[in-house]
């Protein structure tokens, strides 16, 4: 595999356009950032910190593009296939292909898709995923190797499924929270309310308080999830979800497409996180969730990609465009969700949701950050001074292919678009090997 430095005292990176993300959104045009170890101790011009910051171990000149804090996907599932059953409704498209998959998967073929997904999650500028699958002890091993971030949950449902069980996610906390530096945790997972039952949700709050950890779990994605809910327990998902204990601030809920204005006011009445997965929804025809009365009752919002099975891309670009242009189409409404509000929640706003210190460039912070090559056609023109022009062009014009280089907890993992730590070929071709595996077996 390649090598890379696996600390360095301090890193420079000169003469970017920093977009901080900072409670001002503050930009500096020709903008520096100091990096120790894994913190950031300096943010501002380089006309004000040069003098002060002369030497380093490491420099990056990052002139001609632009440094902003690493996304969050606030909703990932390690991918094993795509582009197989991409015109199906969500319950045959689980019940077809992901279930079948995820439940006759090995270690070893985790580890890669594991990797393949956390390298095409890097390769397009995120740096944390909060991540549900199986076997996610591989997947720890995996974000170890590959230098993520990155949040890891089981896929609980009742024992008759053949999924994960508490004893499952307990013990993944046992071997990985905390593991690789601090930056793999682990959090309670939930797959959905047709495959749980009242006991379960409860030892689901049960086991996350007595960890201290959090909660993980799809909720009212499809019309037949609210349904099958009723029919079960006379209440809608997230209503249910609320009796048995599941919501609260350490609460990350998926999708949150179905939502009443009864739901609406138990996530912001219990502080849930809620991630807005546009892409996955619209491929799988969920629906359009109601995000301008979601994000105006004051519930935390991030975004996430789903799963390549569902979305057939990781890239948070593009999840960010979809994330405005589908409420402006919806609504008929362009003033709706302007850019500088959705990078909020591809960054600030999921950091905030995992109570990480990351999603901003402030003194303090962890070093978690990427460099965008400004030089394309479609960052033209690129007008200094204007705000609006550069969030502009990051989320109508932008895609994860213009990320040249990701940092994560102060370490390059990914230097001219090539990872550091992992060999990008081995990866594609073990994960590739693992799927015709799976494949087979099922």
């Amino acid at each position: 595999m390649p090598s890379s430095d696996e600390t360095y005292g301090r890193t420079i990176i000169k003469h970017g356009m920093v977009l901080t993300m900072d409670s001002q959104m503050t930009i500096h045009d020709d903008g520096m950032v100091v990096i120790e170890g894994d913190r950031i101790v300096a943010v501002g011009n380089c006309r004000d910190l040069s003098e002060q910051y002369r030497q380093a171990d490491r420099k990056i000149d990052a002139g001609g593009k632009a440094v902003l804090p690493g996304l969050v996907n606030l909703h990932f599932h390690t991918g094993v296939y795509r582009g197989f059953c991409d015109h199906l409704p969500l319950m045959q498209a689980l019940m077809d292909y992901w279930y079948p998959v995820i439940r006759t998967l090995s270690p070893e073929e985790a580890y890669w898709a594991a990797l393949c997904s956390y390298s095409e999650a890097i390769r397009s500028g995120t740096t944390t995923v909060n991540d549900m699958f199986r076997q996610m002890q591989a997947c720890g091993d995996a974000a170890d190797a590959i230098g993520i971030r990155a949040v890891l949950c089981c896929d609980i449902a009742d024992s008759e499924h053949g999924l994960d069980t508490l004893t499952d996610n307990e013990l993944l906390y046992r071997a990985k929270h905390g593991s690789a530096d601090g930056r793999v945790e682990v959090y309670v997972g939930v797959e959905w309310m047709p495959l749980s039952s009242k006991e379960l949700l409860v030892g689901v709050r049960e086991l996350a308080n007595k960890l201290h950890t959090g909660i993980h779990i799809h909720l009212n994605e499809s019309q037949g999830e609210v349904e099958e809910s009723l029919k079960r327990f006379g209440r809608r998902p997230t209503e249910f979800a609320y009796d048995c204990g599941i919501l609260g601030p350490d609460c990350v809920a998926a999708h949150c497409v179905w939502l009443s204005d009864a739901e609406i006011a138990l996530m912001r009445e219990t502080g849930t996180h809620i991630s807005h997965n546009p892409v996955s929804n619209a491929k799988l025809g969920n629906g359009v969730a109601r995000l301008p009365d979601i994000v105006r009752a004051g519930i935390n919002v991030g975004l996430g990609h789903d799963a390549v099975e569902s979305n057939n891309s990781a890239d948070l670009f593009e999840t960010m465009k979809w994330a405005s242009l589908v409420h402006r189409a919806t609504h008929v409404d362009a003033s709706l969700f302007p850019p500088r509000e959705v990078l909020a929640m591809a960054t600030r706003n999921g950091s905030k949701a995992l109570k990480h210190n990351t999603g901003s460039l402030e003194v303090g912070k962890k070093a978690d950050l990427i460099l965008i090559n400004l030089k394309n056609e479609h960052y033209t023109p690129l007008v200094l001074g204007d705000q609006t022009n550069i969030y502009s062009h990051l989320i109508f014009a932008a895609n994860g292919a213009d990320v040249v280089t990701s940092i994560i907890d102060g370490r390059v993992v990914m230097e001219d678009r090539k990872l550091t730590l992992v060999d990008q070929d081995e990866v594609f071709a073990k994960a590739g090997e693992a799927f015709r595996s799976v494949l087979k077996r099922i």
